[in-house]
């Protein structure tokens, strides 16, 4: 997901956005313990995500 996407949203999506990542979050965590996990990377890509939606909802607050 771009910057530029996230920065578009508002912030009722951006809250929606972020329980969404959380959950996908979870559930890769979940798969790699089992070991059914094929894309390891697709973790970091999540956390990164989440990281950005974060950024820009605090950006919106202050």
């Amino acid at each position: 997901m771009k910057i530029s996407e996230i920065r578009a949203m508002s912030i009722e999506e951006l809250d929606a956005k972020l329980k969404e990542l959380k959950e996908e979050l979870f559930n890769l965590r979940f798969q790699l313990a089992i070991n059914q996990l094929e894309n390891t990377n697709r973790i970091s890509e999540v956390k990164r995500d989440i990281a950005r939606v974060m950024t820009v909802q605090n950006e919106k607050n202050a």
